[in-house]
């Protein structure tokens, strides 16, 4: 081990004190993010959309644990530089552990309703960083001063590192049991609570086409896709949760959760996108919504003939802006409690989130939601519209094969093909499937639902042994034909005939 060794490891041994300090501090005041979580949530803001839209079309639902885990170990190397710069200018390790400290309260700072209390959590953690720095260094010194044998230093630099390493792990562990408890708390309060007026029916046999390999019409809420930008999902008491609805209204409102369920429920079958979503690609779902009619509440409050947008912010600071007229005009857009019969996961928004028919949910799906401000387009701006994404998001007629899957291996002969097919506040008339870029042959449809839902179809082709490429377009009700021009996701939805290469073999 050299001799700057020792001091590098010093320095991670008091960075991760200090972090394990701080997010003790978090959990013991119930803040509900780390100021490491925090930084994440800032490196988020500030990334451009394209940067963004890339970070998922790669890692997916992959993408936080992979930016949190990046932010650890940039952290590691700054700590292991501080304690290296310790040994040669203390000075300079201060104005190192001083930077990052800042960072974490810029990161603090700027999320949405941060007041003095959440600034308490990077003191505590910058002040046992230094004094851990300074009683390492002390014991580093001293070590270094005893020259009865070479390895002393690095031999008692080690054990006092994992000694502390140890501690700190205790700390942790704890801690987790801490912060847990919030949203263990929250969890059993959204087990026990029981919604009147909501239900959970059959879809029925007639939604679903019969061909194995088809996604369920009915997503399950494990299944249904999960899209946010939060690094720590919100845990929110039902009897803490609050909604206001402000801005061009002639009396402002705010709601609690119970005002809500007062109003009464209204509850629809509805298929949800995501704008992120490639052609052919699985972040989209069908289920069952139970909630209270925005276009009600507005009414309401008196909403003002000028106002042509409603910017909604979750309680984790997402915002994003919705077109009024898709919260009014009687497509059945809703501040829903429920999902598929059950009180809403708390991944998907619970207490409550909006559901807005025909949207992108960049521009209407708000989970956790506690704002809602009438406003103008031209007055506000969003999370994602402020990356590059359009202002408004209408989900584009759009259709996918499900089965085959590609480069799957078939049976030659004849050949059961299925998929689904959406286009909401219109509805589906018909899907066709081409062959080979043969011609287009019609496809059975099952029930839709209601033009708000998807709808699985099929066809059955002949295919000869060897290599084939089946493709897929849809008809909406409206006549529309889905387009063959492939579109990238941005600014407003993928566009283009998902196709699937598969190979067909003697049987």
């Amino acid at each position: 081990m050299t001799s700057s060794r020792p001091w590098a490891l010093a320095g991670v041994v008091a960075g991760i004190g200090g972090l394990a300090a701080s997010y003790l501090c978090a959990g013991l005041l119930t803040i509900r993010e780390s100021p490491v979580v925090a930084v994440a949530e800032l490196v988020v803001r500030l990334t451009p959309g394209p940067v963004a839209e890339r970070a998922i079309d790669i890692l997916g639902s992959r993408d936080k644990p992979f930016l949190l885990s990046a932010v650890v170990v940039v952290l590691l190397g700054l700590f292991a530089l501080a304690g290296w710069l310790w040994s040669r200018a203390w000075w300079q390790s201060v104005l190192l552990w001083v930077a990052l400290a800042l960072v974490g309260l810029l990161a603090v700072l700027g999320q949405r309703g941060a007041d003095v209390t959440d600034t308490i959590p990077i003191g505590v953690g910058l002040a046992l960083w230094l004094v851990l720095m300074l009683g390492l260094a002390a014991l580093l010194r001293r070590d270094q001063a005893q020259t009865a044998s070479e390895e002393a230093p690095g031999r008692r630099a080690f054990l006092l590192a994992a000694g502390t390493v140890t501690l700190v792990g205790v700390a942790l562990g704890s801690l987790g049991r801490m912060v847990g408890n919030r949203k263990r708390a929250v969890q059993e309060s959204r087990r026990l609570l029981r919604i009147p007026g909501v239900t959970d029916p059959d879809p029925g046999s007639r939604n679903r086409i019969g061909v194995r390999g088809v996604q369920p019409w009915r997503t399950s809420n494990q299944d249904f896709y999960l899209i946010d930008t939060t690094m720590a999902v919100p845990a929110i008491n039902p009897s803490e949760w609050r909604l206001r609805i402000h801005g061009m209204v002639d009396r402002e409102l705010v709601l609690t959760y119970q005002d809500l369920l007062d109003r009464g429920l209204s509850e629809a079958w509805v298929t949800l996108n995501c704008v992120s979503n490639p052609v052919g690609g699985p972040l989209i779902g069908n289920a069952w919504w139970s909630g209270i009619l925005t276009a009600d509440l507005l009414e309401e409050v008196g909403v003002s003939p000028r106002a042509d947008a409603v910017l909604q912010t979750s309680d984790d600071g997402w915002t994003c802006s919705t077109p009024l007229e898709a919260m009014t005009d009687g497509r059945g857009a809703m501040l829903a409690v429920a999902m598929n019969g059950e009180p809403l996961p708390i991944e998907h928004g619970f207490p409550v989130r909006t559901v807005v028919p025909g949207l992108y949910g960049y521009v209407s799906a708000c989970k956790w939601v506690v704002d809602l401000e009438v406003t103008r387009f031209a007055d506000v701006t969003a999370f994602w519209t402020e990356r590059g994404w359009a202002e408004r998001g209408p989900v584009k007629l759009s259709s996918r094969v499900d089965v085959p899957r590609s480069g799957e291996s078939v049976p030659a002969g004849r050949l059961r093909v299925g998929g689904t097919a959406w286009h909401q506040q219109v509805g589906i008339a018909a899907v066709e499937v081409a062959l080979d870029g043969g011609p287009w042959i019609g496809a059975d449809l099952a029930r839709q639902g209601s033009k708000d839902t998807w709808v699985q179809w099929a066809a059955t082709l002949d295919v000869a042994p060897g290599d084939h490429l089946i493709r897929v377009r849809a008809t909406g009700e409206d006549g529309q034909v889905q387009t063959g021009v492939r579109t990238d996701v941005v600014p407003d939805g993928a566009t283009g005939w998902h196709e699937v290469d598969f190979t067909a073999e003697e049987a």
